[in-house]
């Protein structure tokens, strides 16, 4: 099932939603000061081109103060946008029954979208 569901994923616009990451991590990556935020775009990124059957833990050293520095600076660089662009999809997509599952992993990405400093995908 989660072949399937990922196969329609990406039929259906997942592959945007990575071409989208994948674009702005290439342009984090360009500055020096935007790598590490580069590297959490990648990592939205392959989540969002395979989204069903991973799961999002926090990872031990996630309550830092480097980690919550970080999802501070993020928010204001652009995590909220893109945290809301997939709360819009989400509730779009749970409009209908068939969507549901589709909408419930843009809800997943939502939270990994605000504060992705400390948290890993597994």
């Amino acid at each position: 099932m989660k072949i399937i569901g990922n196969i329609i994923w990406l039929i259906f616009g997942g592959i945007f939603v990575a071409l989208q990451y994948f674009i702005s991590s290439i342009g984090l990556f360009i500055t020096i000061i935007g790598i590490p935020f580069g590297l959490q775009t990648l990592k939205l990124g392959v989540l969002a081109l395979w989204p069903f059957g991973k799961e999002i833990v926090h990872t031990d050293a996630s309550h830092g103060c480097l980690y919550t520095l970080m999802n501070i600076i993020w928010f204001f660089i652009g995590g909220v946008w893109i945290f809301l662009s997939h709360i819009l999809w989400g509730t779009l997509f749970c409009i209908t029954i068939i969507g549901i599952p589709f909408g419930l992993q843009h809800f997943k990405l939502a939270g990994l979208a605000l504060t992705p400093f400390g948290h890993a995908v597994k």
